[in-house]
């Protein structure tokens, strides 16, 4: 069984592409198997907040980071779980 890493995903997002278009920097930090599924991730998550197509995101950087050095608490908090239980 695979262990879930956690990553620093770094890149730009085209923001009002109609308009005036603005490449604006972005640093998202994922858990997931493989640096593959946090990419696809991100891209969903930009995709449905932002109203963003694939297109308009470019990643710059994907890097594995360990859990203590994650800025995002919930990333940190979910890192320290022994054990998920679903009820």
């Amino acid at each position: 069984m695979s262990e879930v890493k956690t990553y620093r995903i770094e890149g730009l997002m085209l923001i009002s592409h109609d308009k005036l278009p603005t490449w604006q920097k972005f640093v998202k930090e994922v858990r997931a198997l493989k640096p593959e599924d946090a990419v696809e991730y991100v891209y969903s998550v930009l995709g449905s907040n932002h109203k963003l197509r694939r297109k308009h995101i470019k990643i710059v950087k994907v890097e594995e980071i360990s859990p203590s050095e994650a800025r995002d608490r919930r990333i940190a908090y979910l890192s320290r779980l022994e054990r998920f239980v679903k009820l």
